[in-house]
């Protein structure tokens, strides 16, 4: 096939929910000049719903192919480090579903393999959620210093509900040895990395998890953290998968006043005069700022996975800046690792994170996964488990 310079030839390798949806939107022609050209799974069944694209097996093969000029990866999460580091060596374009691996080391060893020559080789990540205008206009308003500074942020993201069955649709999902953890690894990466994306990473984490509380899963579904910064700011960070319907609330305090972002809107409190310049001067015991209250015009949603798509289409043929760099992945997994890792051990742990340390922890986990063959004993938290881990 020779190879054009005006259209993006796409691979993509794993056939699951999204690896399929993406096939969708781009046979519905929603990406321009973004062209699937073949597509790569373990399961021969798979690839016979998809005629019209070259069929591979195994991945490598796909990646020696002159097929393509981009792959994305959308496979189990294990496989996402041995596979990128294969295709990033190959010196195509990569996408990579998230989280971009499993483990802070796995990430480590991720993006070293990550070393463009010659030409401009674009190494993304799936993290849609960066599309949705209200968490770029947060974002623009806490680095911009509107807030002034940070005080506390309170996030409560518990509308990731899942059913039983969507956990028994695959041997892989919700086990140690399959999947690598819960909650925090498969839904809350996109928060953890807007999180992150917006207020940087906290210092310290102190992190309480529940396996199993509401599913019939080894892996967390129930998460309260906290996280602790040296400028004083403090965040409380609680996710679940068990909840419906469910809350999506991030409450944000600085000195200029309060940001709500609730119900797909986003409200501002702002104080005529900063708060601790106002309990400084005022001779008020019970007094607070004037505040304007202020709503902010935003939409919740932006276009999600095809943006990302698109972005990245447009970052290959025409430069655009990546809205979504897949190194800056390894944040939100470095984030979710030190939540686990301190639920493990009982006690606050510091970031950065010993990522050597947390793959050990996590391999004691993998020794203990098994097939769900009958009913799991529920676990009541992980830190029952913290003496095996000290």
């Amino acid at each position: 096939m020779k190879k054009s310079t005006s259209v993006v030839r796409l691979g993509i390798i794993g056939l699951g929910n999204m690896g399929s949806s993406h096939i969708s939107w781009i046979k519905a022609g929603k990406i321009p000049n973004l062209e699937l050209t073949a597509v790569c799974d373990l399961k021969q069944s798979k690839l016979d719903h998809y005629p019209e694209y070259a069929h591979f097996t195994d991945y490598k093969q796909l990646l020696k192919s002159d097929l393509i000029d981009a792959v994305l990866i959308a496979t189990p999460h294990y496989d996402h480090t041995t596979i990128g580091i294969a295709a990033l060596k190959s010196g195509l374009h990569v996408i990579v579903e998230k989280p971009i691996s499993v483990h802070k080391a796995d990430c480590e060893r991720l993006i070293a393999a990550y070393k463009p020559k010659g030409k401009k080789q674009i190494f993304a990540a799936m993290f849609n959620q960066r599309t949705d205008s209200i968490y770029q206009k947060i974002r623009e308003l806490v680095r911009g210093g509107e807030l002034g500074k940070i005080q506390r942020v309170n996030w409560i993201i518990t509308d990731w509900f899942r059913t039983q069955a969507y956990y028994s649709s695959g041997g892989w999902r919700a086990t140690w040895g399959g999947e690598g953890g819960g909650v925090l690894l498969n839904q809350c990466p996109h928060n953890l990395d807007l999180y992150q994306w917006i207020f940087g990473m906290p210092d310290k984490v102190r992190g309480f998890c529940q396996l199993g509380r509401y599913h019939d899963i080894e892996v967390e579904d129930n998460v309260t953290a906290y996280f602790e910064y040296k400028s004083g700011a403090t965040g409380v960070f609680i996710t679940s998968t068990g909840e419906a319907p469910g809350t999506n609330r991030l409450e944000i305090t600085g000195e200029q006043g309060k940001l709500v972002m609730e119900g797909g809107k986003l409200h501002y409190t702002r104080n005529e005069i900063p708060m601790s310049e106002f309990s400084n001067t005022t001779t008020e015991s019970f007094g607070r700022p004037a505040s304007w209250n202020v709503e902010i015009p935003v939409t919740q949603k932006g276009e999600q996975h095809i943006g990302i798509l698109k972005n990245v289409t447009n970052a290959i043929l025409h430069g655009e800046k990546l809205l979504s760099p897949a190194p800056e992945g390894i944040h939100s997994v470095e984030l979710g690792n030190a939540i686990l890792m301190s639920s493990l051990l009982g006690e606050t742990v510091d970031v950065p994170l010993p990522g050597a340390k947390f793959e050990k922890m996590l391999k004691k986990l993998v020794a203990t996964s098994k097939p769900r063959k009958k009913k799991v004993v529920k676990t009541a938290t992980v830190t029952d488990f913290s003496k095996s881990f000290k």
